[in-house]
């Protein structure tokens, strides 16, 4: 029998670690696939299927797509509910002997998504764990491009109708479970037929219940913002939220260190929406179409930042039952519907502000470029102007937000003084930070454009320490 080529043999033993991906292997200056994700890619994305030899006596199936235009054919197949395993080369092809070394660099899954401009600004991407034990349930969500968390647990009578409510709140766009749930062939069937959402399944290992190194590791906080002291009592909680956890880490292979706060909730704090009332009552989306326009959403969001859309989203979602909570909103609106003039300095001013909340998650995960370093510097550069406005309000809760809001001074000085107003894309571009800001890059830079005349003066220096007259530089 024939064996595989050296290449080849690579590709099957990296498909087989992700055998639930469609895996972008890397070659030159193309993403390709091969055998069933080249035919799966090929009639998903139209794209012609060709073949390779790789040592065998037939030609193995591959298509490819330029690595450059990756991201949108990627985004076609998150769209289509597919997972995409992305294989890079991780060393120089001219400085490699035999084959290339390539690993895995991240797995693109629907509800890991980072690029916001394959996201609805006004809505988070949640992905969700649910973690099952009995008849009871842990869940935690997570929306990766903010860094918001949450986590709860489910202890009520109707426990799994509780449980397709959440997943109703929140509409994720995956679910990651633990073996005993995925093995709940009924319960599962009911969460795909009704929210049509990519399900995993995680070993039961990865749902630890160890809560001593979780409360060193992360800040557990209530709805009041308060840390949560105690956490023997909810175990399922910190199940679930080890479970997503670990999958986000497995999946990104990257620095998560931006999600440090967990935000521990209970599902009787707010009024209890089960999933066919918020259907029937197309509070976010149309019970037909699944679109904004004409629901209660889209009549109310005159939000001015994404950042907006999606707290109001969430508020609408998540009704109060607290009175004392329900009247601090009510003064807050009453206040900005009375006060025209406030109100009208508060929109003039959010309108300039971008979307934080994602900029920070992009800098955090190590996806953001220069430009959006100077989005973030025009951002927190109208904070201030936003903190003066407020400073005038009289309700309770616009005075807290005026005591919390962080100007981020620091940041915007930083931004300031290292990044030129009107950088390039891509970083290997260069020509990013600004002359001033740091001696060595300044004299990097003045070589690279004055590179003969710096031999030269360098060649004179030398010849004068040396009072060697006939020392020559090759240029």
């Amino acid at each position: 029998m024939v064996e595989y080529s050296p290449m080849m043999q690579h590709y099957l033993q990296t498909k087989e670690e992700y055998k639930d991906c469609i895996l972008f292997y890397r070659l030159g200056d193309f993403y390709e696939m091969f055998f069933d994700d080249a035919i799966t890619t090929s009639r998903e994305l139209e794209l012609t299927l060709t073949g390779k030899d790789c040592g065998q006596e037939e030609r193995a199936p591959m298509c490819g797509i330029p690595f450059h235009a990756a991201e949108n054919y990627i985004a076609r197949l998150i769209e289509k509910g597919y997972k995409v395993a992305i294989c890079e080369q991780v060393e120089d092809p001219k400085q490699a002997k035999g084959i290339v070394k390539r690993e895995v660099i991240r797995v693109v899954t629907p509800g890991t998504v980072m690029e916001t401009n394959l996201l609805d600004e006004k809505k988070n991407n949640y992905i969700m764990s649910i973690f099952k034990n009995g008849i009871y349930y842990g869940i935690a969500v997570c929306d990766l491009t903010t860094g918001d968390f949450r986590t709860s647990q489910i202890k009520d009578q109707n426990n799994f109708i509780t449980l397709l409510d959440e997943i109703s709140r929140y509409l994720p766009a995956e679910i990651v479970v633990n073996p005993i749930m995925y093995d709940c062939v009924q319960e599962i069937g009911k969460i795909r037929e009704r929210f049509h959402c990519f399900i995993s399944m995680l070993g039961e290992e990865k749902f630890d219940t160890t809560y001593d190194l979780f409360q060193i590791q992360y800040e557990v906080v209530d709805e009041n913002e308060q840390k949560v002291e105690d956490m023997k009592e909810e175990l399922f909680c910190i199940a679930a939220s080890n479970g997503l956890l670990s999958y986000l880490r497995e999946t990104q292979k990257n620095n998560l260190d931006y999600i440090h706060k967990i935000n521990l909730y209970h599902t009787t704090h707010y009024m209890n929406l089960d999933m066919n009332a918020r259907r029937n009552l197309e509070i976010t989306e149309k019970l037909r179409d699944k679109s904004k326009k004409g629901t209660l959403l889209w009549v109310l969001d005159k939000t001015s930042t994404s950042m907006g859309g999606r707290l109001l989203r969430r508020w609408l979602n998540d009704p109060l039952v607290d009175v004392c909570k329900i009247n601090q909103r009510l003064e807050a609106v009453k206040e900005l519907k009375e006060d025209i003039i406030l109100r009208g300095d508060v929109i003039d001013s959010l309108k300039k502000v971008y979307d934080i909340e994602r900029l920070a998650g992009k800098i955090s995960y190590g996806s953001a470029n220069a430009r959006d370093l100077i989005s973030l510097k025009n951002s927190a550069r109208q904070l201030p102007d936003v903190k003066q406005i407020l400073s005038k309000a009289k309700a309770p809760l616009l005075k807290q937000l005026f005591e919390e809001l962080d100007c981020l001074e620091d940041i915007e000085q930083i931004l300031e003084t290292s990044i030129v107003d009107d950088p390039p894309i891509s970083v290997k571009e260069g020509g990013i930070i600004k002359l001033g800001y740091d001696e060595e890059i300044d004299h990097l830079k003045k070589a690279t454009t004055e590179g003969k005349n710096w031999i030269l003066e360098i060649e004179t220096k030398e010849k004068e320490k040396t009072r060697n007259k006939g020392l020559k530089s090759w240029i």
